[in-house]
C-alpha cells in the first residue's frame, strides 16, 4: 500500500500511547507500519536527501504537531506518551485527527502562527499541502527547481558552438577530478581524429592511467553502431575505458551494448551532463542557501 501521510498517522500514534505508558520512537514507528502492513520495501523506503525513511520521517512529524497541541509530551529523549488532553480525545472517538482538528488547541493555534509569521497561510497551504510533511516539501521543491535549471543548460548547451562544447566537457571532468591540471585536460581532449577518439583525459592526477573520450553534439538519439565504433576504436589502441558524451540520449541498444562488452564505457547524456555540471558548479552560480539544523542530541547527554 501506499505509505500514509503524516495527517493519516496521528490518530493510530495516539491510539498507540493509550496504554499510557512511555514507548520509544523506534517502537511507535515499528507499530505504525505494522498497522498499516507496510511491505519491508515500503519501510526502508527513503526521502531524496536519503536521511530517513519516509515512514520515520512521517511519524515523527505526526508526533511533532501532536506535541505542540498538547496530545502527548516527551517524558524523556527519543519517548512520548499520552497526556490527559490526549487521553480526552480518544474518548471523543474522532474519526480523523489532523491540522483541522488540532486547531481547537490554543497551544497549537500559537505554534502556527509562529510558524507562519513571516509568510501568509494561503500561500504556505498552498506550497506545502498536507499529504507531504514540511521537510519532504522542502526536497520536492528542491528537486523541481533542479529539473527545471537542468533543462535550461541543456537547451544552452545543444545551442553553443562545438568548441565552446569541448571546454565545457573539460571543466566538468577536471571538477570531477580528472585531468590532473585544467592545461593538461584542455590539452588532452583536443580532436585527434583518432578512429573514433575526440580525446585522452589522465584519470589520476599522476597520470597513471586514461580514458579515452568521445563527445557528440547531436540532436538525435545515440545509437548502438555509434558505441560499436567508439568501443573498436578503444581496441585499436589497447585502451579498456572511455567516456561517451553526448547533449542527446542513448538507445536502450547502446545501453545494453555497454554492459555485454569488456571495456568499460561510460555513457553520459545530456540530462546527466547538465546534473554533473550543477553537481560541480560548472555554468551555475549558488542563488540562495537554506540550513536545516537538527537537535543535537548528543550535547544534552548528561541531562
Amino acid at each position: 500500500m501506499t505509505i500514509p501521510d503524516y495527517e493519516t498517522l496521528m490518530l493510530p500514534l495516539l491510539e498507540f500511547l493509550s496504554d499510557g505508558a512511555e514507548h520509544s520512537m523506534e517502537q511507535a514507528t515499528e507499530h505504525i507500519a505494522s498497522r498499516f502492513e507496510l511491505t519491508p520495501e515500503e519501510r526502508e523506503e527513503r526521502i531524496p536527501s536519503g536521511n530517513s525513511t519516509y515512514i520515520k520521517n512521517r511519524t515523527g512529524w505526526a508526533r511533532t504537531y501532536l506535541k505542540k497541541a498538547g496530545l502527548l509530551c516527551s517524558p524523556k529523549r527519543g519517548h512520548i506518551q499520552l497526556t490527559d488532553r490526549g487521553r480526552q480525545a480518544l474518548t471523543e472517538q474522532p474519526s480523523r485527527i489532523d491540522r483541522t482538528y488540532l486547531e481547537q488547541f490554543p497551544e497549537f493555534v500559537e505554534f502556527q502562527q509562529k510558524t507562519n509569521s513571516r509568510t501568509d497561510r494561503k500561500e504556505v497551504e498552498t506550497i506545502a499541502p498536507t499529504t507531504q510533511t514540511p521537510e519532504e516539501t522542502i526536497e520536492v521543491g528542491y528537486s523541481q527547481l533542479r529539473s527545471q535549471l537542468a533543462d535550461e543548460l541543456l537547451d544552452l548547451i545543444k545551442s553553443c558552438s562545438s568548441d565552446f562544447f569541448e571546454r565545457l566537457v573539460v571543466d566538468v571532468i577536471v571538477a570531477m577530478g580528472y585531468g590532473g591540471s585544467h592545461r593538461d585536460a584542455a590539452t588532452a581532449t583536443k580532436k585527434s581524429h583518432d578512429g573514433g577518439i575526440d580525446g585522452i583525459i589522465k584519470q589520476d592526477r599522476l597520470g597513471l592511467d586514461a580514458i579515452y573520450i568521445q563527445a557528440k553534439k547531436w540532436e538525435a538519439s545515440i545509437h548502438r553502431p555509434e558505441i560499436q565504433k567508439f568501443a573498436g576504436a578503444l581496441q585499436g589502441v589497447r585502451a579498456r575505458k572511455g567516456i561517451f558524451i553526448t547533449t542527446s540520449s542513448f538507445s536502450d541498444g547502446a545501453r545494453d551494448y555497454v554492459a555485454l562488452i569488456d571495456s568499460k564505457i561510460v555513457l553520459i547524456d545530456g540530462i546527466e551532463l547538465a546534473q554533473l555540471m550543477i553537481d560541480h558548479g560548472i555554468g551555475v552560480t549558488l542563488h540562495q542557501t537554506y540550513e536545516i539544523k537538527r537537535l543535537d542530541s548528543d550535547y544534552f547527554s548528561d541531562l
